[in-house]
């Protein structure tokens, strides 16, 4: 049983009689995408976790893409009709589009276990632990073997618009050089699935034999790296030509 953005407002803190329990089913999974408070925030979805495992993707309160302004929203490229009920449940209503689009992505909408958003933002949360992760949506009900806890929350982010799977990765470069920089240091990642845009590890002070380490949430699945696209840029014309290189680059999947 899967609960798409449970409705908050007259259920919230009720018995499991009253509202969606993980007693309902042999498995229940739920997407929380809506769940700040009611008032003064508008939240239409429940907060705390209710079913076997609770997905809250990109916090589980404000979605990307839903803080578009009123008319480009309600002109929306799928139709005036969707645009206006995105305007007006836009958080609520991404739950059943992530589930959609999970039916076509098996490998997308990865859950990381972890106690709180931030962490899992920080990385704290990284890589997927030896039973692996679910995915959030269709393909949840793969996972109801692993079920350990009493109640479990994972964390993933999405794209702002569909397609709206993203995967992530660690990204660790360490610098080679003569001497310190300012600037920012870029990669994309390519593979046998395909290739990525670029993203930002790091900016300010480069210094040669530091390591820089961020997580990426790409739009493509790469699957096996084939090769890395490494990019620095100081921003401004240095008369003296400064020169920047990668020492190493290493590359962790979050599923693996």
């Amino acid at each position: 049983l899967s609960g798409l953005d449970p409705a908050q407002p007259y259920f919230q803190g009720t018995p499991p009689e009253v509202r969606l329990d993980k007693s309902d089913a042999d498995f229940v999974d739920v997407i929380h995408t809506d769940s700040a408070p009611t008032i003064p925030n508008l939240g239409f979805g429940i907060r705390p976790a209710i079913g076997h495992i609770d997905f809250y993707p990109n916090g589980g309160e404000e979605m990307p893409g839903c803080e578009k302004n009123p008319l480009s929203q309600i002109v929306d490229l799928d139709g005036i009709w969707e645009g206006t009920r995105d305007f007006v449940a836009c958080n609520h209503l991404r739950s059943y589009k992530y589930y959609s689009d999970s039916i076509i992505y098996p490998d997308g909408f990865l859950g990381y276990p972890c106690p709180a958003y931030n962490l899992f933002q920080s990385g704290d949360c990284f890589p997927c632990p030896e039973d692996g992760c679910p995915n959030m949506g269709h393909y949840a009900d793969k996972f109801k073997d692993k079920i350990k806890g009493n109640f479990m929350k994972f964390y993933l982010n999405t794209g702002e618009a569909r397609d709206f799977p993203l995967w992530r990765y660690k990204v660790t470069v360490t610098l080679s050089g003569k001497r310190k920089v300012r600037g920012y240091v870029n990669v994309a990642l390519y593979g046998s699935g395909g290739n990525t845009k670029q993203y930002q590890i790091t900016k300010g002070s480069l210094k040669p034999d530091n390591t820089y380490t961020a997580y990426i949430d790409a739009e493509v699945n790469v699957g096996e790296v084939t090769k890395v696209k490494f990019l620095w840029n100081n921003n401004w014309i240095n008369p003296t030509l400064p020169k920047l290189g990668a020492a190493t680059i290493t590359v962790e999947v979050g599923q693996n």
